[in-house]
């Protein structure tokens, strides 16, 4: 019941790539496997997640609203990920990709980018665990959340990679409250690292 009502009430009215859910040891987290989908990103390189995040929402903001091979404008989806690839210390640059959801109606033939640093990702099946937060997301309240779950899926010895890990959002920046974010580690496939 609570899961129904917080989709409802989470609902952005944009289009979201399609998941299976799968069954969940913790009523803390979710278990999700997306299916392969194409999405436009680009990689930013830097310390701080908040200047990265911005500077790929901007570029690819620019691709949605036609810059492209094929001049279209393509539909805001939702969720917006950003996939944070930790530098080996605290002052170290990471990298971090930002991306957005291919549409169903260009999935088959994405507008290919016309910059440079935005690519087209052919984004496999994938299995991640999902936190859920509200609130306006940032690196600290990401990285809370995140030792959260990791705490959740020790608990409950379930198999995760540490890094890369996502922070997730599905709302614009002017909506001020129910706002949805999330945090997604990947699930550790048996026998890989």
């Amino acid at each position: 019941m609570l899961k129904t009502l917080g989709k409802v009430m989470f609902s952005t009215g944009l289009e979201n790539p399609k998941f299976t859910p799968q069954d969940s040891k913790g009523q803390d987290y979710e278990v999700r496997t997306y299916h392969q989908t194409n999405w436009v990103s680009t990689t930013v390189t830097g310390v701080e997640q908040e200047p990265a995040l911005n500077t790929g929402f901007n570029r690819l903001f620019k691709y949605i609203q036609g810059n492209n091979e094929k001049k279209v404008k393509v539909e805001m989806t939702a969720p917006v990920t950003f996939l944070i690839n930790p530098g080996e210390g605290p002052a170290c640059e990471s990298s971090f990709t930002v991306s957005f959801y291919v549409p169903e109606e260009h999935q088959a033939d994405p507008p290919k980018p016309s910059a440079p640093e935005i690519f087209v990702e052919d984004r496999k099946e994938l299995t991640v665990f999902v936190r859920t937060y509200g609130g306006f997301a940032n690196a600290q309240n990401t990285h809370d959340e995140l030792l959260k779950l990791v705490e959740s899926l020790k608990r409950d010895g379930m198999a995760f990679k540490e890094a890369p890990y996502y922070r997730v959002g599905y709302d614009s920046p002017f909506k001020l409250v129910n706002r949805r974010n999330e945090v997604w580690l990947i699930k550790q496939e048996d026998g890989k690292e």
